[in-house]
């Protein structure tokens, strides 16, 4: 990923290190990495759940670790 001008800083995203743009917000790292139904993912920062009400106020520091988690539903196995 090229980084145009700007300041740059590293973040592990699903346990992937990624250089980013600095100054970037929860909602933007999922824009940034097209994650799939955004609407659907819960996201955990340095193990922290973040509410999805603050997405958007949420800024990721240099060396924060970020994970994107889906919660599958199922149905019941029968035996």
């Amino acid at each position: 990923m090229k980084i145009e001008g700007g300041k740059t800083m590293k973040i592990k995203v699903n346990s992937e290190v990624k250089e980013i743009k600095d100054d970037v917000t929860v909602t933007e790292i999922l824009q940034i990495q097209n994650v799939e139904m955004p609407d659907m993912v819960s996201v955990q920062l340095n193990g922290e759940f973040v509410d999805r009400d603050k997405f958007s106020e949420t800024k990721l520091k240099e060396n924060d670790e970020i994970e994107f988690l889906y919660f599958m539903g199922g149905g019941s196995i029968g035996f």
